[in-house]
């Protein structure tokens, strides 16, 4: 369950709270400023949304099994922190991608012709 904190009240958020929060983040780090030595261009953030994702995978590098869930927790909330930038700077409502996604595969025929 994703939450925010206001004086100590732990509230439940929505895509666009947290979309909103991420961006309140990023622009309190000056991030969004012209002259930011990190600028958040649309193909920047696909590389660091990537570059995250490896660190994902590497937490199953040699086992199967998940030795340190917090760290785990901690990478997969920088992924969705990037792919929520990436949707909101380029226009994508990410619900909606979503759930036509959802559809698109209920309509799919999985693994046909293998055995």
């Amino acid at each position: 369950m994703t939450i925010r904190r206001a004086a100590h009240i732990i509230v439940p958020m929505d895509i666009q709270e947290l979309t909103q929060a991420m961006h309140s983040f990023v622009s309190a780090q000056g991030w969004y400023a012209p002259d930011s030595p990190r600028p958040q261009t649309p193909r920047n953030l696909a590389i660091s949304l990537c570059l995250e994702a490896s660190e994902v995978l590497e937490h199953f590098q040699w086992d199967d099994r998940l030795d340190d869930a917090e760290a785990f927790s901690a990478e997969l909330a920088d992924v969705l922190l990037y792919l929520l930038q990436i949707a909101s700077l380029t226009g994508i409502d990410l619900e909606k991608a979503v759930l036509a996604k959802l559809e698109k595969n209920y309509q799919r025929k999985w693994d046909q012709g293998k055995t």
